[in-house]
């Protein structure tokens, strides 16, 4: 089983990984997504419990199904 910890480091990298593919900076994507730099920041280290709307948020604006935010990679 995933600890809640391990969840946010999971969906804090691969929101920085997809972000870097797509050729994004952090400033472009909270522009995207309405969620401030800071925010996405503390995301991709970890240090944010995302709910289910910013995952979905996140994933509109990476262009990607809310799924690839959450699955292992």
């Amino acid at each position: 089983m995933v600890s809640a910890m391990d969840m946010r480091k999971l969906v804090g990298d691969n929101v920085c990984r997809i972000r870097k593919e797509k050729g994004l900076t952090q400033e472009q994507l909270s522009e995207l997504s309405g969620l401030s730099q800071q925010y996405i920041s503390d995301l991709e280290r970890g240090k944010r419990n995302p709910t289910i709307v910013t995952i979905y948020e996140l994933a509109m604006a990476l262009k990607v199904g809310h799924l690839e935010l959450v699955a292992p990679v």
